[in-house]
């Protein structure tokens, strides 16, 4: 099915696939016009096309959900993006705050024997740069135990293994803390005034923010490794 869909129609797919994640109920036409910064009448326009498709159920005044079929399409277009970032930042020495606009353009290539191909190449990753699970070619997507920084206790250890917020000024803002996947880190003290974190971060105290804490995902160095 992908190879029929125009870039436009598997970004909606995409898009509705993330909104999803966020709660159990249908997907309503404003929040997806928010997300894909378009009006309502233009995302009206387009879930009816992917309903004709077989690709959404949607019901007017109801919101609107991916069909078995629609959400293996969006699958397999977020496993070709991540895939494709990883291959940015360990073949081609792209920052991680620089992968996301290019692998918007590569994820819609339509051949799946090359993402195959590109996925063996790599080594089967399971994480994209920035943390997030890359599905399987059988679109099985791997769960990761994780939480925030923030939700830790004083003196745990854990490591950086994703990022909430993976916009361009929040990652720059890290590779300028010198903060990246895969550090140790270990909160010494909480200041109660702001809820603002002493670290240790690779044997180095740093001062962050509650607002950047919450968005770094962790996991604790004792339990089982991320694969």
């Amino acid at each position: 099915m992908k190879s029929n869909l125009s870039y436009t129609e598997e970004n909606y797919l995409k898009a509705i696939f993330s909104l999803s994640k966020k709660s159990e109920s249908n997907v309503s036409t404003n929040d997806l016009a928010n997300k894909l910064v378009t009006k309502a009448s233009s995302v009206t326009d387009m879930v009816k096309k992917l309903a004709d498709k077989k690709l959404v159920n949607y019901k007017k005044y109801q919101g609107v959900k991916l069909s078995d079929q629609g959400k293996k399409t969006a699958v397999s277009i977020i496993r070709s993006h991540r895939l494709w970032e990883v291959f940015l930042v360990k073949h081609l020495s792209y920052r991680w705050d620089e992968v996301h606009e290019i692998a918007e353009q590569l994820e819609h290539v339509k051949s799946e024997t090359l993402i195959d191909n590109l996925d063996k190449f790599l080594g089967f990753p399971e994480v994209d740069p920035h943390g997030d699970p890359i599905p399987d070619k059988n679109g099985n997507i791997p769960i990761f135990t994780k939480k925030l920084l923030s939700e830790l206790e004083i003196d745990q250890e854990s490591s950086i293994v994703g990022v909430k917020d993976s916009s361009d000024v929040f990652l720059k803002y890290l590779n300028n803390k010198g903060i990246a996947i895969g550090n140790k880190i270990k909160i010494v003290h909480r200041e109660s005034f702001d809820k603002s974190l002493e670290v240790i971060l690779n044997e180095q105290k740093i001062l962050i923010t509650e607002e950047v804490a919450k968005n770094l995902f962790v996991k604790n160095i004792n339990t089982h490794k991320l694969k």
